[in-house]
């Protein structure tokens, strides 16, 4: 079970009690249930407080519908332990997720993303009126705007679903120029990097080529991930699905990034997004040292999906920042 299928799963397992009595009939499921990775000194490794959701249609106390969520929970492939905790959270450890899992969800996910792309909702867009890019404000507010439209739309909303008007704080009047400054994607990708409510701060430290830069780490880790598959087709073999042991990191990473979508969708937060990348972009750069025979190896099956799981790691990375609505180059 990836975190992804753990939403559904938990909305599964409502409606279940409700059918057999265990909860009472009015306690329907509700339509998003909400799945986090734990906070450091919490339990577990993602939580829930969908128990809290229920209960008043339930008539009983949150902990004790988290008690009969979790009995049935337990029970679940993929789930290797639920634990409740305070007045009803749902605590979950996961077995740990496995490349060919990730690697498909990783696929699939490109496919709407491309699809997103290429939607009629960004042309319409792209011709939006009523924000003058040449005011501090106006800049991001539409760089922004259209980060959170991306979002929305990925997770299968409209333009509908965006308000009209966004809370966003506009540049500090001596950024007017970071776009010429920096680039529009180094630009871009610092406006979205800070919760839209805050002021961005602009540093040198853009334009640096190097791990102190969150923006090039990214970048870069998809341009290896690239650069690998070539390394790899001129020592004749091809990414190939199968079981990765030794990127614990990196599966993580990318099992977890469906739940950073979602979030940065529904709290309308591109930084939840940037964040992600960041760290699923320093869990391939750690992996990629292991995916290439080394000396006189011969490539293996082993190689070849070490090969597939960076290739997934750098589509995903491409992906996120297309959402961004930062390009992704092979070299830098």
């Amino acid at each position: 079970m990836t975190p992804a299928d753990l939403s559904p799963c938990v909305v599964r397992a409502v409606r279940c009690a409700v059918a057999d009595g265990e909860l009472a009939a009015g306690a329907a499921a509700p339509e998003r249930v909400v799945i986090e990775r734990t906070r450091p000194g919490g339990v577990g490794e993602y939580a829930t407080p969908v128990a809290f959701q229920v209960a008043k249609a339930a008539g009983c106390p949150p902990r004790d519908v988290a008690d009969v969520l979790a009995r049935r929970l337990g029970a679940e492939s993929g789930i290797e332990r639920v634990e409740v905790t305070g007045a009803g959270f749902l605590n979950f450890v996961l077995s740990a997720p496995s490349a060919p899992d990730v690697v498909r969800d990783a696929l699939m996910r490109d496919i709407v993303i491309r699809d997103v792309r290429g939607g009629a909702v960004f042309a319409a867009l792209d011709d939006e009126t009523g924000i003058d890019d040449e005011t501090e404000s106006g800049l991001r507010a539409r760089v922004v705007r259209r980060a959170v439209l991306r979002l929305v739309c990925a997770q299968g909303g409209t333009g509908r679903d965006l308000p009209e008007s966004l809370p966003v704080a506009p540049l500090a009047k001596r950024d007017s120029d970071v776009v010429a400054r920096y680039g529009a994607a180094a630009a871009h990708w610092r406006m979205l990097s800070v919760p839209p409510r805050e002021t961005p701060v602009f540093s040198e430290l853009l334009l640096l080529q190097g791990d102190a830069n969150e923006f090039f780490r990214v970048r870069y880790a998809h341009a290896r991930s690239r650069a690998l598959l070539g390394n790899a087709d001129q020592l004749g073999f091809r990414p190939e699905t199968g079981d990765v042991s030794d990127a614990p990191a990196l599966l993580r990473a990318l099992a977890d990034h469906p739940l950073a979508l979602e979030a940065a969708a529904h709290h309308r937060a591109p930084e939840r997004l940037t964040r992600d990348l960041v760290e699923l972009a320093d869990a391939l750069l750690d992996f990629q040292y292991r995916v290439l025979p080394q000396g006189d190896e011969k490539p293996s099956a082993a190689h070849r999906a070490r090969l597939a799981l960076a290739e997934a790691a750098g589509t995903v990375l491409a992906g996120g920042l297309a959402l961004l609505g930062i390009d992704a180059p092979t070299r830098l």
